[in-house]
């Protein structure tokens, strides 16, 4: 089974994280995220998969390889320009089966993709859209399906007294490539707008997905998908790395302090007599944290360190970062790649430095 992960995004919203790395391969928890959808199809049956980039390409493939290393072929092609959904999925066509996945690159989910190609084999379809359910519809563009499954129209940003139904797009279809016959080339287009709408009436049906599922584009969602991991919350291989107390501590490691579960510790990292890691917190490969500094439900990526006393809630510390002692980072502060904050520095309400940004002692207090 063939897959297409449309995944050419530059991750704005993701910044300063996707700033120096495409937001692809951006680390959640133990592995570049893309690699939970791999994880995800493989399990479906899928083995060979095309991955069409844009913004830092190069970097996508230098961190994923030829994809023997997932049990998969991987393949790229790389947009010349943006061409939204649709144009994307137009200039990957010449290495499309006549039946594939496509996937939005930016969804942590586990939803069974083999009972939606079930569905769509049963309905004769042409493209079968999976749908999950949101407890506030009126942010999104609903779904309406008839008797039959077939979808009967799309509803954009729909006032209250317009809402029969629950169901948005989950970013995962079953796809025949004569849908694309139509589609021009080289231009930008939405499949989700402007190709979806052609084919009510003509072979288009819903499969409505029971399961786990988040965009993750924002730093909240990107701390929620790293919680929900670490929960259990949605179907991935990290818990089976857990001991007792839920606790995933690599080889080389040197816990001195307390850490408690659930929580991920890289190999390399190292937590000093006094620290206290709590609150599904993840810390990276030679991450250090000096003495009596906490860590509460944040990421700490590979290579930072936390200085003593220091305290980080709820934040995103990047690769390589320093924080001095007794800094103070709140929800949802995030630090860019090698970010340098000197002493009594304290940043909160979402505050972001970018990459190789580099405060003095006390500059902040924000």
């Amino acid at each position: 089974m063939q897959a297409l992960i449309l995944a050419g995004g530059e991750g704005t919203r993701l910044r300063p994280l996707t700033t120096t790395v495409p937001k692809p391969v951006v680390p959640l928890v133990d592995r570049p995220f893309i690699v939970f959808m791999l994880d995800w199809l493989r399990g479906h049956g899928v083995d060979d998969v095309v991955i069409s980039c844009g913004f830092l390409a190069a970097g996508v493939h230098n961190v994923l390889g030829d994809g023997s290393a997932y049990g998969m072929r991987l393949r790229y092609v790389e947009e010349p320009k943006p061409l939204g959904t649709g144009g994307a999925v137009k200039f990957a066509e010449s290495l499309l089966d006549e039946r594939f996945l496509m996937l939005n690159g930016d969804v942590l989910t586990d939803i069974d993709l083999t009972a939606q190609l079930a569905q769509h084999e049963r309905t004769g379809a042409r493209a079968t859209l999976a749908l999950v359910p949101v407890e506030d519809p009126s942010a999104y563009g609903l779904v309406r399906r008839n008797g039959d499954l077939s979808v009967s129209e799309f509803l954009e940003k729909p006032s209250p007294d317009q809402i029969d139904t629950n169901l948005i797009n989950a970013g995962a279809y079953v796809l025949h490539r004569d849908v694309l016959a139509d589609v021009p080339t080289d231009q930008h287009v939405s499949i989700e707008r402007e190709v979806f709408p052609t084919l009510v009436n003509d072979g288009l049906y819903g499969y409505e997905a029971s399961g786990y599922w988040l965009d993750i584009g924002t730093p909240e969602r990107y701390l929620q998908a790293t919680y929900d991991i670490l929960d259990g919350a949605v179907r991935t291989s990290v818990t089976d790395a857990y001991d007792a107390a839920h606790l995933a501590v690599a080889d080389g490691a040197q816990v001195h302090g307390r850490v408690v579960g659930p929580a991920l510790v890289g190999a390399g990292a190292r937590i000093a007599d006094g620290a206290l890691v709590t609150g599904r917190s993840v810390l990276g490969r030679d991450v250090e944290v000096a003495e009596g500094a906490h860590v509460d439900g944040s990421v700490v990526l590979d290579g930072a360190v936390v200085g003593p006393h220091a305290q980080l809630t709820h934040c995103i510390v990047g690769p390589g970062a320093r924080i001095g002692a007794h800094c103070r980072l709140g929800e949802a502060v995030v630090l860019g790649e090698c970010v340098t904050l000197g002493a009594d520095n304290q940043l909160a309400a979402g505050a972001r430095l970018s990459p190789n940004v580099s405060l003095p002692d006390g500059a902040i207090k924000f």
